[in-house]
């Protein structure tokens, strides 16, 4: 892949009980790795500058995935407080200190979409570099999906942030935001039950 992205932080949101799958969704078979193994695939494939995982704190299975995996200790975040949401996750990646100097933009991604086309991803990345100062999403059908694209002033925001979530965050903020249109199915397909796995490692 000619474009790298060394500007770009990556934020894996992992801190999630999986309540509705019965056990832990990153840990979940996805071909011949893990979910979280196929996310961290697709975001070194797009050579972006750091890839951090934010995970419950005593993760012990997840902390020994990221070990095969080769994610490095000083790249994981642990959530004190995943209980509270997502969106917690989200705020420890904001203030978080450990973000090399180079990271001016940052892609929030979900821990559950490993079936997101590699074209989805690289053309939301092409879109966020020519539109660098604004928050990025991909939308399909006019309807914004995930993974979205903060620059550093939204990610500033983020720190201290006016909103009980982060879709209240993308409402109120005044950064200027702009949606990039694509035709991934995938973004409107969840991985939340045996049933949406089954279907989705079947489609791949």
């Amino acid at each position: 892949m000619a474009a790298t992205y060394k500007h770009l932080g990556v934020v894996i949101l992992g801190a999630g009980a999986s309540a509705r799958m019965g056990r832990p969704k990153l840990l979940l078979p996805w071909h011949n790795t893990t979910v979280i193994g196929q996310l961290i695939a697709q975001w070194r494939a797009m050579c972006a500058g750091q890839i951090v995982v934010v995970m419950r704190e005593n993760d012990s299975s997840l902390g020994a995935e990221l070990d095969r995996l080769n994610v490095s200790k000083p790249d994981r975040i642990e959530n004190p407080q995943p209980e509270r949401g997502m969106f917690s996750s989200i705020i420890c990646a904001a203030n978080w200190d450990g973000w090399k100097n180079q990271i001016t933009q940052w892609a929030i991604v979900l821990g559950d979409q490993p079936h997101l086309k590699m074209e989805t991803l690289q053309a939301l990345l092409e879109f966020s570099a020519q539109n660098p100062q604004t928050i990025c999403q991909p939308a399909l059908g006019g309807r914004e999906k995930h993974p979205v694209i903060l620059p550093r002033r939204a990610m500033v925001a983020l720190q201290s942030p006016d909103a009980a979530d982060l879709k209240e965050f993308l409402k109120l903020t005044d950064c200027p935001r702009v949606q990039c249109p694509v035709t991934d199915a995938g973004l409107s397909l969840d991985l939340d039950t045996p049933e949406d796995y089954k279907r989705l490692i079947v489609s791949r």
